[in-house]
């Protein structure tokens, strides 16, 4: 029986597409495939539906967002796991079994993040799992550093969704991705969500995917993902974070926006950023923000502590 369901979002991904299916079903362990297409104007759609019959298609009219892409994906899906993965990667012939194994030795965990590697350089990590830290900054750990520096598993604050798998029954306890983030840190927030409600996330280092990186939204950086971006910070903060604990890290907060606005000032961009940061607090202070916020539970204190521990030590990591 199946165990795993590949949801792979897909958003005028001709370049990529055909090859990241193929090596999907080169691999050890046949998955179920859905593809969730965001409205695609370059025949990507097409080419799958002609060239891989196997693949079940969820198409929607225009781009919908990545949260919502995927979430469709994974309410499709029947079976025990579900991996999310970007459609501009390749992956490893035991990519699929071995984030199954790393998931199922671990009962407690609600995912698991593989190893992914620079397609343009094969030897240079794209990321080992991703890291938060109390100045409001989402990163990827091991970001372009050698890749056998990173051959141990670990745990991590949370998966990065563009290669990681899922228990699926978590769903449905701690809720689907958060389709207000549209893209960008939405994997850091369910991965932040599930930390609060006692699960961990880990790092799968024999699950091995080749990342091209940038494949929808362009270049590293540019204004739509930096106004995005800058929006998604300011509500991670507001929908997870008690109040006591927004407190207690607004210096840490305030000097990392600050720092964040310096950068892309001097990129020329300081203007969407500036942006971005308005439009997460009138997302936060609005019905919608609201509506998404975490009840504080007290139940969850020792994992808020956990969490806060982390917020400081990954200050340290980040440089």
């Amino acid at each position: 029986m199946t165990k795993t369901t590949v949801v792979i979002p897909n958003y005028n991904g001709i370049q990529y597409i055909d090859e990241c299916l193929h090596s999907l079903c080169q691999g050890t362990r046949m998955p179920e495939i859905i593809l969730v297409d965001n409205g695609s104007g370059d025949g990507s759609r097409e080419l799958v539906r002609e060239k891989y019959k196997e693949v079940q298609v969820i198409e929607f009219a225009q781009n919908t967002g990545f949260s919502s892409a995927v979430n469709a994906g994974i309410r499709a899906a029947v079976t025990e796991y579900v991996i999310l993965l970007n459609n501009d990667t390749v992956v490893d012939r035991e990519f699929v079994e071995n984030l199954e194994k790393a998931l199922s030795e671990e009962p407690g965990a609600f995912s698991a993040g593989a190893k992914m590697l620079q397609m343009a350089a094969p030897e240079r990590l794209d990321g080992a799992g991703d890291l938060y830290c109390a100045l409001g900054w989402a990163f990827s750990r091991g970001k372009d550093r050698p890749c056998e520096a990173y051959d141990r598993p670990c745990r991590i604050f949370s998966a990065c969704a563009g290669a990681a798998i899922y228990r699926r029954q978590a769903f449905d306890r701690i809720g689907f991705f958060d389709e207000n983030h549209f893209a960008y840190l939405e994997d850091t927030d369910i991965g932040y969500r599930a930390n609060i409600y006692g699960y961990y996330n880990i790092y799968a280092p024999t699950a091995k995917v080749y990342h091209a990186g940038s494949a929808v939204s362009g270049s590293r950086h540019n204004d739509f993902k930096v106004g995005l971006s800058a929006r998604n910070s300011i509500y991670l903060v507001y929908k997870n974070m008690p109040f006591l604990q927004m407190v207690l890290n607004l210096p840490f907060l305030l000097a990392g926006f600050l720092i964040k606005l310096l950068f892309f000032c001097k990129k020329g961009m300081g203007g969407a950023y500036l942006k971005g940061l308005v439009a997460g607090i009138r997302l936060s202070a609005g019905k919608k923000g609201r509506s998404h916020r975490v009840k504080f539970s007290f139940s969850h204190l020792k994992n808020y502590v956990w969490i806060q521990g982390q917020l400081w030590v990954n200050m340290v990591r980040r440089f």
